[in-house]
This record gives C-alpha cells, structure tokens and sequence, in this order.
C-alpha cells in the first residue's frame, strides 16, 4: 500500500498507509490524517485512491496546497513526491520506498505521548552506541507499558497537547518537541526547541505523563 509520511523541518511525526478510497487531512480530529496547526485549515485536502493511481485534491483550503512547491487543486501523486500543507511537509512513497519508519504511537486521554542538531553533551563525538531501548510509562493509566523504539523514528504524544518524537542517530536516541503547547521536560527541565541526546535513566514527562528512557 502507498503510504503519507507527515514531517516538519525535517523531523518525521507520523506515517500513514492508504487504505481507503479517499482519505482526508486537515486540522479537526475527524480527517484521516490530523494536523494540529494554525496554518492548516479544518478540512485541508483530500487523497484519492483509484485504479489509475493516487490523486491530493485541495479542499479549498485557506493557505493551499502544494505538490514539490507548486499550488495544485487536483493533481496525481508520483512515487516520492512531496506534499506541502503550511510547515508540513508529506512525502508519498510506494511501500518498498517506506520500510524505515515507526507508525505512531498516540497514548489515549490520561496518558502520555523533533530534529536535528542534537544539544547535549559539549563535544559530543559519534561513537557506536547500544541501540536497544524502551520507553518505560511511570504514571497514568499506561504505567508500566513499554515503547519499543525499534525503527528510525518512534512519535508520543497527545495532539493538542503535546506531541514528541524520539529518533535513532548514529550517535544514540534524540528526543524533540513536534506540535503541541506544552513542552516535553528531561530530567525536570523543559527541553526548548533544539532536539536533546537521551542517556539510559533519563525521566521524560509529557502531556502530565511520566516515562524513563532505557537503552542496554
């Protein structure tokens, strides 16, 4: 199945396999595909699954839709190409092209839940690293379940609220604020925008959930 990987500024929040004939993305709760942002409208744009192929209509959105930088109304989508909604970008790709990314994983009211350059230590070398880890919940109706971050990207969070991502580098695991108000805090401490190095132990809180991080 082709499938919609959803990222902003080059962080990679969430994926979408195409199942349905027409499936919708926009800012309410009920589209398909759900953009918690300002810029994207409520019911932004559709996607079309039809014998011919896949086609993104634009709902007559207020900030438009574009395909590989162009505004489109109804276009045909081609292996690769990218989707822009506001800040979002969401690359389509056939199956085989989408192997290596982590469905998302949105924790139910009650419980809990970006990147680039990483902020934590000072001279930080990219040495191999151990990378089997889990993210353990402490405290809500989830406590004591186990995220296995076993591919490239793993997405937490509560839309609206508090949406993080924790990414597989080289140098280890990052953690990153995705959307939401409310910031992920490390260790007590609110991480702010730039994507942080996790050490095994460290004690992540979103969306009034506690987790720790665990590698071995």
């Amino acid at each position: 199945m082709p499938r919609m990987i959803v990222s902003i500024d080059g962080v990679v929040i969430k994926e979408v396999q195409l199942t349905k004939e027409r499936t919708t993305l926009g800012r309410r709760p009920y589209n398909d595909i759900v953009i918690d942002n300002l810029a994207v409208s409520g019911e932004h744009a559709a996607i079309h699954m039809t014998p011919e192929g896949v086609e993104i209509e634009d709902l007559g959105s207020t900030n438009g839709t574009y395909v590989n930088a162009k505004a489109v109304k109804r276009q045909e989508l081609r292996n690769g190409d990218t989707v822009e909604v506001g800040k979002y970008k969401i690359r389509f790709l056939q199956d085989a092209d989408a192997e290596n990314f982590e469905k998302t994983m949105i924790f139910k009211p009650g419980m809990m839940p970006a990147l680039g350059a990483v902020s934590r230590p000072a001279g930080l070398t990219p040495t191999p690293v151990p990378m089997n880890a889990v993210i353990r919940v402490l405290s809500g109706a989830a406590a004591g379940r186990e995220v296995s971050l076993q591919k490239v990207v793993t997405t937490i969070g509560k839309p609206g609220v508090a949406v993080a991502s924790i990414t597989k580098r080289i140098q280890g695991f990052v953690l990153a604020h995705v959307e939401g108000p409310e910031m992920p805090m490390l260790n007590g401490a609110a991480i702010g925008p730039t994507p942080v190095l996790l050490k095994s132990g460290d004690k992540l809180e979103l969306a009034g959930t506690e987790m720790q991080f665990e590698q071995s």
